[in-house]
């Protein structure tokens, strides 16, 4: 099979045809040609306008499967994947089972073997996720885990923590950890401060985030080893993680796409589509990170992809679960910060700084090299509905909402899929 994709914008900072407009041909799952010359394929993609970027790649997604596979399972969490621009995502262990054990790595890595989206799968640093006993880390390595994460749940056990650090040193492991206490967030259900004291709901101090952070760096400076921390969402964590890089730490973060859009304000309605943790924050904490991303303190954007049943959600605001979907709406999100944030600046958060993170092979738009590509209109206009929704779950603040910017197409290797025109 041959795919000519005529005039798009390339936005690659790691292709030598970054932020030019050329024409791409691709035979056989390989980019045979990027020029201005015309080719013969058996399909052609008008792509004027357009943006051609390397397959996206998410650091942080629960596809709920096995055990909860009514929210989502394997199948429909890469459907959802590959029609969002991603042909890589690594997922959360926490599961029912809790991914811990190889046979669990085998089975995500079987169910998914066919889908255009490859799965990472992320093991459990301690069983069940408790933060008590230590997972087998080499076994599950070498089994085809990713990183060791307990995932939304906090490596509150500091002997646990130091163990782990030391432990992953074997093969240079990576471990990344939720910072929080939560012993300062127990019943909390929002960011505390004005807002959640004018809403008479229980605040979740982002001291609790600071708290960790600052627990993990002395561990890891102490012990060394590789340290990520997931979804970052204060001013106060950007300015310890960006001093600790300056010491020469080895330590990565992330973002999800909620902190960087919205704040505690949203909560006002008491939507519980807003109700995530780390807990939406100030606005000045949201400035701090979008800072933060354009400095390269913050290494990558996430979706947080959590899907829950519609049950969970539809309560008072202090009972509902926490999660957002995240995935489907993570280009149109993006596009939306345009005045405080250039395409240009996000897309090696969401490409090649994730890969990088995990150490996997690199991609970028060059001849010769396997077409692993996410073609972006930006200007396309759509419906987030029953339609178009392709989530078993619905727990979205933007659900029955307008959107602008929609992938066109997502290539990995020979296998492609195509948004319904």
């Amino acid at each position: 099979m041959s795919l000519f994709i005529r005039e798009v914008k390339v936005l690659d900072p790691q292709s030598p045809h970054h932020l030019k407009r050329v024409n791409v041909l691709i035979k056989e799952g390989v980019i045979t040609s990027i020029d201005n010359k015309e080719h013969q394929a058996d399909t052609t993609i008008e792509a004027k306008g357009q943006f051609l970027t390397p397959g996206l790649f998410d650091l942080k997604a629960n596809f709920c499967d096995p055990g909860f596979e009514h929210r989502e399972d394997i199948y429909s969490g890469c459907q959802l994947a590959a029609a969002s621009g991603y042909t890589g995502v690594a997922t959360l262990p926490n599961t029912a089972p809790v991914v811990q054990a190889k046979s669990h790595i085998e089975y995500l890595k079987s169910k998914s073997r066919d889908c255009l989206t490859d799965i990472y799968p992320m093991a459990a640093v301690t069983i069940d996720a408790l933060g008590e006993d230590l997972t087998e880390m080499i076994d599950l390595h070498e089994a085809g885990a990713i990183a060791f994460t307990d995932g939304d749940q906090p490596m509150w056990h500091t002997d646990i923590m130091l163990k782990s650090l030391i432990y992953l040193q074997k093969f240079d492991g990576l471990l990344i950890n939720l910072p929080e206490d939560k012993l300062l967030t127990r019943f909390g259900t929002m960011n505390e401060g004005i807002v959640s004291t004018g809403l008479g709901l229980k605040g979740m101090p982002a001291l609790a985030e600071h708290l960790m952070i600052k627990r993990d760096l002395d561990i890891l400076a102490y012990s060394g080893g590789r340290l990520h921390f997931s979804n970052i969402s204060s001013a106060e964590s950007v300015k310890l993680i960006k001093k600790a890089k300056k010491n020469g730490l080895k330590i990565t973060c992330d973002v999800s796409i909620h902190h960087l859009l919205h704040t505690d304000q949203a909560i006002v309605g008491y939507d519980a589509n807003y109700k995530i943790n780390p807990p939406l924050r100030e606005n000045r904490d949201r400035k701090a990170l979008l800072k933060g991303l354009k400095d390269g303190t913050i290494d990558a954007i996430v979706s947080a992809h959590s899907p829950q049943d519609e049950e969970s959600k539809k309560l008072e605001f202090d009972r509902a679960e926490d999660g957002i979907l995240g995935l489907q709406t993570m280009i149109p999100s993006l596009l939306s910060l345009d005045e405080e944030l250039d395409p240009s600046e996000w897309i090696d958060k969401i490409t090649s700084r994730p890969r990088a993170i995990l150490k996997l092979a690199p991609v970028t738009i060059a001849e010769s090299e396997k077409a692993n590509v996410t073609l972006i209109d930006p200007k396309k206009k759509w419906k987030y509905d029953q339609k178009s929704n392709l989530s078993k779950s619905v727990n979205s603040p933007y659900y029955g909402k307008e959107l602008t910017g929609q992938v066109s197409a997502t290539l990995n290797g020979e296998k492609i899929y195509q948004t319904p025109s």
